[in-house]
């Protein structure tokens, strides 16, 4: 088993920043793909980003490229998503998901490539 807990969320200004943290326990971190994905009212929850258990390979949806950073800092078991540049549709509750199934495919953008997940934290942003 693996828990997720996110953290770091909260109400900011447009063109602002957050950063949000997701810690994993309950088994080695490493070799996961770690992604994030978020969801706001009425839609279906969405890709954000994603990194590989080497940290080398990331991916993200085209709405927040040049704007999102995904990292990870295995040390402390934990992922980041620094959000930079906010906009109100950014505005969600945002998830942490890990692939453990398995590590060394492709990184997978859709819920399905996923089989852990986190709570959720909210994002708001305000215009």
């Amino acid at each position: 088993q693996v828990q997720l807990v996110e953290s770091g969320g909260g109400l900011v200004q447009a063109g602002g920043s957050l950063r949000l943290s997701c810690a994993a326990s309950g088994r080695s971190f490493s070799p996961y793909i770690m992604g994030w994905f978020r969801q706001s009212p009425g839609k279906e929850r969405e890709f954000v980003a994603a990194i590989n258990w080497t940290g080398v390979k990331v991916v993200y949806a085209d709405s927040v490229k040049g704007r999102f950073t995904i990292s990870r800092e295995d040390a402390k078991n934990t992922v980041y998503l620094q959000m930079n540049q906010l906009k109100p549709e950014d505005a969600a509750v945002y998830y942490c998901a890990a692939n453990t199934r398995s590590p060394l495919a492709p990184i997978q953008t859709s819920n399905s490539g996923y089989n852990y997940w986190g709570q959720g934290t909210q994002v708001t942003v305000s215009s």
